[in-house]
């Protein structure tokens, strides 16, 4: 009985769309939360009005450190307001991505929502995230096809080895470049300002990297327990 049960506690960790997973976790954490850290920030700054477009969310007050910036524009001309409408809608999109990404009009929604955090002031990475987040999820459920055609057997065996460290591994970069960012530290214990400046704009084409290598992990873990189910619904398979 025990063995049944852990039996199909794995089958039903196998039967969850790891597209699924990977959109929501950069929906909530990559979006979502990082879009609330800008709101939150901003909204310390109180009723100030910036004096651009382009703000830096973290004002002279709460700098931790001299190069302490979260990058953002606002259509809004007050941090306080910018800040609370950040914080709105992160919390919006963390629902969204967590609760209806895989409904019919998940994909959009999380789209729209992403713009909109852009112009309230959530930050150009967080926006950024939340954009890729719904074009991930338009392959949630689906066949993908195209990257089944198109991904090497060999390049797609080691993908699925990769998931979900591949993932894991991407958000635990992301949220350690938003706490260097904000706080500097780990880096300002070993280099210099100036130094931990350069190295944190170098984060982001990494994290790129690692963040593509996580989609692709998922899309080619769905592949083979697509493949995998195909072939046990086969008449071929039952006989086996």
């Amino acid at each position: 009985m025990g063995r049944e049960k852990r039996q199909n506690k794995i089958q039903n960790w196998r039967s969850i769309s790891a597209t699924k997973v990977v959109t929501s976790s950069i929906g909530v954490i990559g979006g979502g939360l990082a879009g609330i850290v800008h709101g939150f920030f901003a909204m310390l700054q109180g009723n100030v009005t910036p004096s651009s477009i382009v703000i830096n969310p973290i004002g002279p007050a709460q700098r931790l450190w001299p190069e302490a910036a979260l990058h953002a524009i606002s259509i809004i001309p007050n941090f306080f307001i910018t800040g609370v409408c950040a914080i709105i809608v992160g919390l919006i999109i963390i629902i969204w991505a967590r609760v209806f990404i895989d409904k019919k009009y998940g994909a959009r929604v999380l789209l729209l929502l992403s713009i909109i955090l852009l112009l309230v002031g959530g930050g150009f990475g967080s926006a950024f995230l939340g954009i890729i987040a719904s074009l991930t999820a338009t392959q949630i459920n689906k066949p993908l096809s195209w990257w089944r055609s198109h991904l090497p057997n060999l390049l797609k065996n080691v993908l699925v080895r990769l998931w979900p460290w591949a993932l894991i591994t991407y958000l635990l970069f992301f949220l350690s470049s938003v706490v260097i960012a904000i706080f500097g530290i780990p880096l300002l214990w070993f280099f210099s300002a100036d130094i931990t400046y350069g190295i944190l704009l170098n984060l982001g084409p990494i994290s790129d990297v690692f963040l593509l290598v996580a989609i692709l992990t998922a899309f080619a873990y769905d592949i083979q327990s697509q493949t995998g189910f195909t072939q046990a619904s086969s008449p071929q398979g039952r006989l086996e």
